[in-house]
């Protein structure tokens, strides 16, 4: 138990949290990865490759629940990087199902996507956190051209990711206290440019769409098939067709679960849902531990989003309230998304299960997610306020630097 609580600082609710969630992906995704061990004719493969990123990002978590978060300023840097990353993928990336939405570095694949969205829940944090530096107005102008910069180089690829991303940092920005009335402009422009692109998709030749916007095809078609009801024989017997494929599985495998479950292992719509190990695992979960253990997974997420609203609370500096609160927000609301997904509330969207999903990037960013969340639950409340104690710091942290480029930027416009 000592050496336990030496290794496990901060919020005890989040780490079991966590713990929790890492030991239901483990189980799940070794059920789930049963069609990836068929094709690499390895049934430890699919499973040790999960582990080997899940013990990556415990190890992640160890690290940053140790450091202060007024370090964790420092991750704006970044946020040019990863707009640069973005901005390559988009013209150059790994064609992986059917999306560019991978890169290659040194042998190493990974989303850039992901690290794009930790930089930019950093960099708003920040902006927001010097608001006694700059008018609202500027604040305001340096989010959305960020959000916007971002999701423009993530939509073309990843419409759902983009507009989760979105979603998130306007929430973080009401959450923030933006002026409401900015809020409501920036809300119009999106429902105009909504518009805008629905008039697009549906006007536009289709030659020359599939030219410029690759996968517009697949958001029109999975928005159709959601709205599509499913076709029935003369017996009454819905028919499964390419179309449906997904959605239909997915209800059978919630079906199929009952109360409790057929324990796991011992699924069997793992070997006809594409991707369930990661876009719908949720119906596996309910398929092999039935009603009560997806209700236990969504009563976790919700838990970690109660916990996180009372470790904001508790903070002393803006920066950490709005940081903790934005990686709370990401991890939940795509968790949301995925259930809903599985559950035919939202058409498919491609969005994996924070931290019970197979994954890599989006793994380990997940879980630098919690360390963050745990660090501020350490050091969050029991921070002086940073703006009073900068004067007095004798060594510049990179968050200083960084401001001072900020307001170099600012004083040239």
């Amino acid at each position: 138990m000592e050496l336990a609580s030496k290794l496990f600082k901060g919020d005890r609710v989040i780490w079991v949290i966590f713990m929790f969630l890492c030991l239901i992906s483990m189980v799940e995704v070794f059920s789930a990865t049963s069609t990836l061990a068929y094709k690499t004719a390895n049934h430890w493969e699919p499973i040790m490759h999960h582990g080997t990123f899940l013990l990556g990002g415990f190890v992640i978590v160890l690290v940053l629940h140790n450091l202060p978060c007024r370090f964790f300023a420092g991750g704006i840097i970044l946020l040019p990087v990863s707009v640069v990353l973005l901005g390559i993928t988009l013209v150059m990336g790994k064609d992986i199902n059917e999306s560019s939405r991978w890169m290659d570095l040194f042998g190493v694949r990974f989303q850039p996507s992901e690290i794009a969205k930790l930089s930019l829940i950093i960099f708003i944090s920040f902006i927001m956190s010097r608001r006694h530096l700059y008018s609202e107005t500027t604040v305001f102008r340096w989010i959305v051209a960020a959000v916007g910069i971002v999701c423009l180089l993530i939509l073309p690829e990843n419409f759902s990711t983009a507009f989760l991303l979105f979603a998130v940092c306007f929430l973080l920005m009401f959450v923030g206290q933006t002026p409401l009335m900015k809020l409501f402009q920036l809300g119009a422009v999106m429902v105009l440019a909504g518009v805008a692109l629905f008039l697009l998709l549906h006007f536009m030749p289709g030659d020359l769409l599939n030219k410029y916007v690759p996968r517009s095809a697949t958001w029109q078609s999975r928005i159709e098939r959601f709205y599509e009801p499913a076709a029935e024989n003369e017996d009454d017997v819905i028919k499964i067709t390419d179309d449906n494929y997904q959605k239909i599985h997915a209800k059978i495998a919630i079906a199929r679960g009952g109360l409790f479950g057929r324990m796991p292992g011992n699924g069997q719509q793992r070997d006809f849902l594409p991707q369930a190990y990661a876009d719908f695992i949720y119906a596996i979960i309910f398929e092999e531990l039935g009603i009560v253990g997806g209700l236990f997974v969504l009563l976790l997420y919700i838990i970690l989003m109660i916990r996180v609203g009372i470790i904001a609370r508790r903070c002393n500096t803006p920066f950490a309230r709005y940081l903790v609160m934005g990686s709370g927000l990401l991890i939940v609301v795509q968790a949301l998304v995925n259930m809903s997904v599985a559950v035919d509330l939202i058409p498919v969207t491609g969005q994996p299960l924070p931290l019970i999903s197979r994954g890599g990037t989006s793994t380990l960013i997940n879980c630098a997610y919690i360390g963050m969340i745990l660090s501020i639950s350490r050091f969050g409340a029991g921070i002086g306020n940073e703006e009073e104690e900068e004067g007095e710091e004798e060594k510049e942290t990179t968050a200083e630097v960084v401001e001072e480029g900020i307001e170099a930027l600012v004083a040239c416009n």
